[in-house]
């Protein structure tokens, strides 16, 4: 995927919800938890009341709104991935201030080997995606990320199909040639080689799936990316 959003995708990295401590933190079933800030400037710690890592908005590098995937939890500090962050490198934040909690019952799981995409609905799989995943040397990473940016094919210009969706996730072997001086985030988006591994790190899937994608997989959806 080469990113052209280099400049945007490239560059990017709620009042307190006080409920967040009593509701039920589930990852890989379920209900998962995810936040939005809602101030200016939220800060993301290295361990709770640690030192700040990151700070991260309300709104991303095209005007849509935050929403950040939980992944971990200690009482009122919930452990969030986010594009600001380095790849599974949990940002802390506290609950109690600053953002407002919610929670989606959609999850991607991804298995490299198998090359499909996974949606569940609250465990139950509403759709099984083939996809093309990264090659030898610009590999798919693998861990635990979410859906940062939902774009349209007319916001990107050509190469990525009708649709994007925008992980978390950074490439951290871009192919040679490319750029070491900037990061360089993996997508799910549209191109060839479907079911094989070819790509500069992102997930090319089909312009019927995008869609479906598109409009099923809210922001701040966990991604799980599996061998």
């Amino acid at each position: 995927m080469r990113v052209r959003l280099a400049a945007a995708l490239g560059l990017l990295a709620c009042a307190a919800a006080s409920p967040a401590a009593a509701r039920p933190l589930v990852i890989g079933a379920g209900e998962h938890l995810v936040v939005r800030p809602t101030v200016a400037s939220l800060a993301l710690r290295a361990s709770p009341g640690g030192p700040v890592l990151a700070r991260v908005g309300r709104r991303t590098m095209f005007g849509q709104p935050v929403v950040l995937a939980v992944v971990k939890r200690d009482g009122d500090w919930l452990g969030v991935t986010a594009e600001a962050l380095p790849d599974n490198r949990v940002g802390w934040l506290d609950a109690r201030r600053g953002v407002a909690v919610s929670d989606t019952p959609i999850e991607i799981r991804v298995s490299l080997s198998r090359r499909v995409a996974v949606v569940l609905d609250r465990t139950r799989v509403i759709r099984t995606i083939p996809v093309a995943i990264g090659a030898g040397d610009s590999p798919t990473p693998t861990g635990r990320f979410a859906v940062a940016e939902k774009l349209s094919g007319a916001e990107l210009g050509s190469g990525y199909g009708c649709c994007l969706l925008g992980l978390t996730a950074r490439q951290l072997h871009p192919p040679p040639g490319w750029s070491t001086s900037r990061p360089w985030f993996v997508a799910i988006h549209g191109g060839g080689g479907i079911g094989s591994a070819l790509s500069a790190g992102c997930l090319h899937a089909s312009e019927a799936d995008l869609r479906y994608l598109l409009r099923t997989v809210p922001l701040g959806t966990p991604v799980q990316i599996e061998h």
